[in-house]
């Protein structure tokens, strides 16, 4: 009985869930935007190849009229 704590919380099975790894900050922020980080690398390896194709291939000179 010495090794019992003073002190029971009646609720702490109800708040457990509070605790929940699934429940923590990073994790909600992780999930609340699910592509977002394919969303970006793809985007990225879009500017970078229209970059590198609009580089390789000169403008073409406009005739005036």
């Amino acid at each position: 009985m010495a090794n019992l704590p003073l002190y029971r919380d009646p609720w702490a099975k109800l708040d457990a869930w509070r605790k929940s790894p699934v429940f923590q900050r990073t994790t909600v922020l992780r999930n609340l935007f699910p592509g977002f980080g394919i969303a970006v690398v793809a985007f990225t390896a879009y500017v970078i190849a229209d970059n590198v194709y609009l580089s390789s291939h000169p403008k073409p000179e406009e005739k005036h009229h």
